[in-house]
């Protein structure tokens, strides 16, 4: 039987599975970067202004590092300059996520070995996987490049192809990290740290130099998708790096997976200790996610620094341009700009936390569909009890990074830490409303509990697109964070607070009830 035997199977399989997540993920990356032409033409509509801009970007390494460096002043540069390394990242992580969601997590859960019984081959599965990563790049890709060819067909076909291939790059990064862990969680987290790795050597690179590109650029994929230069006399070149990484890193995860069994890997998991230590649920909920509390804390302080040392220069940024400062401002409310900055990187920083309760609440979802929550509240443990520790940390987990994120301001802008630490805090109640409308879904019916995800997406577009692209005042008040008080810089306000807070209460307490009273899916 060919190794490669059932592959089509699977992947329609796993296209079906990912029918949903899937696309709003490719939905939300290509409207992030097809919504950027008519805001930057508003943004740097005259050559003064692009002038101008170039020269900040010139003497400013901060920017340069966050955003990286300005190849053309045409509106297809531009759209390629200011969200490129994020639209990149953002590719990369779907594809990571669907790589091991059909690899590793399939094998976690014992649902390969049950396929592998048939009549499938042995390397199928992870044909499949990479299959369905190549499909959801291939269609970002066309998107990307039809919506951008009205600003130039060879640029807007660069851009589309880089971010695919920058995606297929980590698809195959996750590939080999599954076959290495026993772990769909370190997996994961693995292959994150690896695109972490190359946002930061992007970041050095650039930072380092104002013309031409360092080498420490180059050792990164997101600095070869920078260097592709879209709508700024094409490298088409640089897509060779992409299939060469492609090609190389595929042929590891292939041999890999042929040298390994089924549900073991390279680097087994630790045996833990003859004599259990976790006396409580709370304390079992922790065990499962310490890691991804550690990692959220590090990565909310160390964004915390990186925008704490950018606020110095966001007034030097921004200069004249009226258009920009507005945006800030209509961001961060209406106070002196640097306090609108910090309110809106502040705020940014929020709605990103969204998306830490939301997976950490759902966490109560993945053990009961996995068969794991049954036998454990089989012994003398209560849903309440169980329910109670993971949304613990979910809660008050929120709570920690936001402070962290504070911390983090604190050493990078060094001013103002009681105020920036109460901006952070201001988040919460909105988070936490998040937090309680997922714990409803999941409560009261858990086959739409994925549901939360899409609308911690919408809360984030809200939130992140809808200031730029001027958006009524009544869509921007559709997201909870649309009611908080903007600090630093503004008046503070305990209504909308308590209201928000009141509001989560009420929609984790129903969302309990439900739990409580319906049966186990397993």
């Amino acid at each position: 039987m060919s190794t490669l035997a059932g592959t089509g199977t699977l992947l329609r399989f796993a296209l079906r599975r990912d029918r949903v997540t899937t696309p709003v993920w490719i939905a939300v990356n290509a409207l992030m970067v097809l919504s950027m032409p008519n805001t930057l033409k508003s943004l740097y509509g005259t050559a003064a202004e692009r002038t101008d801009l170039v020269r900040q970007l010139q003497t400013n390494a901060s920017y340069r590092a966050l955003i990286g460096p300005l190849h053309d002043t045409s509106l297809g540069g531009l759209t390629a300059w200011r969200v490129g390394v994020y639209a990149g990242l953002l590719a990369a992580v779907t594809s990571l996520l669907v790589v091991v969601r059909h690899t590793r997590d399939e094998e976690e859960a014992g649902r390969a070995e049950l396929v592998a019984s048939g009549a499938v081959g042995r390397r199928a599965s992870l044909t499949a996987a990479l299959l369905a990563a190549a499909v959801a790049n291939a269609v970002l890709a066309l998107l990307i490049t039809a919506g951008l060819a009205g600003q130039g067909t060879a640029g807007a076909l660069s851009f589309g192809l880089g971010l695919g291939a920058t995606g297929m790059v980590f698809a195959t990064t996750a590939a080999i990290v599954a076959q290495l862990t026993e772990s769909a969680r370190l997996a994961r987290g693995l292959t994150s740290a690896v695109l972490g790795a190359a946002f930061v050597l992007r970041a050095a690179g650039d930072s380092a130099t104002s013309e031409g590109s360092s080498p420490w650029t180059w050792l990164s994929p997101l600095g070869w998708l920078e260097n592709l230069r879209p709508f700024a006399a094409e490298r088409w070149w640089v897509l060779l790096l992409f299939a060469a990484a492609v090609l190389v890193q595929a042929a590891a995860a292939y041999a890999l997976a042929g040298r390994r069994d089924l549900g073991m890997s390279f680097f087994p998991a630790r045996p833990g200790p003859a004599a259990g230590r976790l006396g409580s649920a709370a304390a079992l909920a922790w065990r499962l996610q310490r890691g991804g509390v550690l990692g959220w804390s590090l990565g909310f302080f160390l964004a915390g620094v990186v925008y704490g040392g950018l606020t110095e220069g966001a007034a030097d940024l921004v200069g004249d341009n009226a258009n920009a400062r507005e945006i800030f401002e209509r961001m961060g409310g209406q106070s002196g700009l640097t306090d609108a900055f910090l309110a809106s990187m502040v705020g940014m920083l929020g709605l990103v936390a969204a998306l830490y309760v939301v997976a950490s609440v759902l966490r109560l979802n993945g053990e009961e569909t996995s068969g794991r929550a049954e036998p454990l509240l089989a012994g003398p443990v209560s849903r309440l009890r169980w329910a109670a520790g993971h949304l613990t940390i979910a809660f008050a987990g929120a709570a920690l990074i936001m402070l962290l994120a504070g911390a983090g301001f604190a050493v990078g802008y060094g001013r103002q830490v009681g105020p920036i630490l109460g901006a952070c805090l201001v988040q919460l109640p909105a988070v936490w409303v998040i937090g309680g409308l997922t714990l409803l879904l999941y409560g009261v019916t858990p086959r739409l509990a994925p549901a939360a995800w899409g609308v911690a997406v919408a809360v984030l577009l809200i939130g992140w697109v809808g200031p730029a692209l001027n958006a009524p005042q009544l869509v921007l008040d559709l997201s909870p964070f649309g009611h908080l008080p903007k600090l630093p810089g503004g008046g503070m306000e305990w209504g909308p607070v308590v209201t928000l807070t009141g509001l989560a209460v009420v929609l984790a307490g129903v969302g309990l009830v439900g739990l409580r009273r319906r049966d186990l899916t397993g």
